[in-house]
């Protein structure tokens, strides 16, 4: 199976097989003196283990004409017209895009960073103000591990996809964050700040992503493994 992704662990005593619930890609898991070629040839014994997970994934949400994305909470419809300009324009319901009908997935996604980057770099920086934290920088990203990070010279990246996620999400993911700016670990003081940030506990957000986060990196792809 060539679209398996073979990682060594110093602490696996066995192979084991799992499913990336972002991506859909098959890791395979093998002890770090272990045989790849007899761990591939088991896993292609596992095809039918491997085709249930994946059928347990999100289903894939591509950027077409039609489609409904949610974008900080409104849920907007998107729209192509041959006769509008490439650029994308948002209306009260929906985002409408002109141009090659070939390239409205990738306009759409773009307008969906650029919105992401508005949106979390005004609620990071108008959040640091009014707590006297200093942001350096802040940018947006696709990491499929992580919905945020933080440098000790203060510079935040966030995931794009928060724009997809509900308001409450973002922000409480933008509070984790400047909270790292006082406190680079998750200690008792961590959480402390992060709450008050918040001015709410974070853990209905948490929740959210556990329950949700898989699905956002869904939006804008066509099938498992694509995108």
């Amino acid at each position: 199976m060539s679209d398996i992704e073979v990682v060594r662990h110093p602490r696996a005593r066995s192979m084991r097989l799992s499913i990336d619930p972002a991506s859909g890609r098959v890791r395979l898991t093998i002890p770090k003196r272990g045989s790849e070629r007899a761990a591939l040839k088991w896993a292609a014994g596992q095809h039918d283990w491997i085709e249930a997970r994946r059928a347990e994934l999100p289903l894939p949400r591509p950027f077409v004409p039609g489609a409904v994305v949610p974008v900080f909470g409104e849920s907007l419809r998107l729209v192509h017209d041959g006769a509008a300009r490439r650029s994308v324009k948002r209306t009260t319901t929906t985002l409408v895009c002109g141009g090659p009908a070939d390239a409205f997935g990738g306009r759409i996604e773009r307008w969906l960073r650029s919105e992401a980057r508005r949106v979390l770099e005004a609620e990071t920086l108008a959040l640091a103000d009014s707590a006297g934290i200093t942001v350096t920088s802040v940018s947006v990203g696709d990491p499929r591990s992580r919905w945020g990070s933080c440098s000790s010279s203060g510079a935040i990246r966030y995931s794009w996809r928060l724009i997809l996620a509900p308001p409450f999400v973002l922000q409480s993911t933008v509070a984790h964050e400047l909270a790292h700016r006082r406190h680079m670990n998750h200690g008792p003081d961590f959480h402390a700040l992060e709450r008050d940030l918040l001015g709410a506990d974070p853990v209905q957000a948490r929740q959210w992503l556990r329950a949700h986060g898989a699905s956002l990196h869904w939006f804008g792809r066509s099938s498992a493994g694509a995108g």
